[in-house]
């Protein structure tokens, strides 16, 4: 008896001591990735900063802008094309994620690991493509089961914003490529630019329209949502608001 119950206890000690290593690595991978915010650019010290949010999905995260900040500086014929055909809509939701495994997944109820490892995993990447969303309520009202991180970005730094986000496109013949109806809502997929793989995940993408803001970012934390959302608590005091309480799910 005594024989099995030191044999158990080295288990979890071993498994305890392995636990604790893993942990002491992924902070310290954090803190060797983690990357320096632009004090020039955020946070904005002028008065007509603009408001942006970043949306969290659960498992996806996406970018709201008003519509009517595309056209500005940093702006190109991709984000032109949409302020256009998007012209009813007062506010835009950008996300960016694996072609298939995006589609196929407008839910976690729908998820589906093959997929979700191919686009992980896949040697050189997948392609990515660029969900563009109207919307024409408030953004809590427009997603009231999600946490969202409401923020102000300097007119520089939007424009720094922009202009990457402009590079998220594919363009054909000097316009974005629609790839038909998105997840929810008024939608379209666009053809994205870039691979996706386990070190660039749509969250990864969201955090680094942010950074080119001037926020600080940490590529580790940003690689899920929850992390994501941490993160932005945890180096730019941003405060997420959780989903609403007083809503009911219809």
């Amino acid at each position: 008896m005594r024989t099995g119950r030191w044999g158990l206890a080295r288990i979890v000690a071993g498994l305890a001591a392995l636990i604790v290593t893993l942990v002491g690595l992924v902070v310290l991978a954090a803190l060797l990735t983690a990357q320096r915010g632009d004090p020039d650019l955020y946070p904005p010290a002028d008065a007509d900063s603009i408001g942006i949010a970043l949306v969290s999905h659960g498992w996806h995260s996406g970018l709201v802008l008003p519509r009517a900040a595309l056209t500005g500086a940093g702006s190109g014929p991709a984000l032109a094309s949409i302020a256009t055909r998007f012209r009813a809509y007062p506010q835009i939701e950008f996300g960016w994620g694996e072609a298939r495994f995006y589609r196929a997944t407008p839910t976690l109820a729908q998820f589906d690991l093959g997929l979700a490892l191919a686009a992980l995993f896949t040697p050189g990447g997948r392609a990515g493509v660029v969900q563009v969303v109207g919307l024409e309520r408030p953004v809590r009202d427009s997603f009231p089961y999600s946490d969202l991180v409401p923020l102000r970005v300097s007119k520089p730094g939007l424009a720094r914003l922009l202009a990457r986000l402009e590079g998220s496109f594919r363009l054909v013949d000097g316009q974005p490529a629609a790839g038909g109806p998105g997840l929810y809502g008024p939608s379209l997929f666009y053809d994205g630019a870039g691979r996706f793989s386990y070190a660039n995940v749509c969250n990864h993408w969201a955090a680094r329209l942010l950074h080119a803001a001037g926020l600080p970012i940490t590529p580790v934390l940003d690689t899920h949502p929850a992390g994501l959302l941490l993160d932005l608590h945890w180096r730019s005091g941003l405060a997420p608001q959780p989903p609403s309480a007083n809503l009911s799910k219809p």
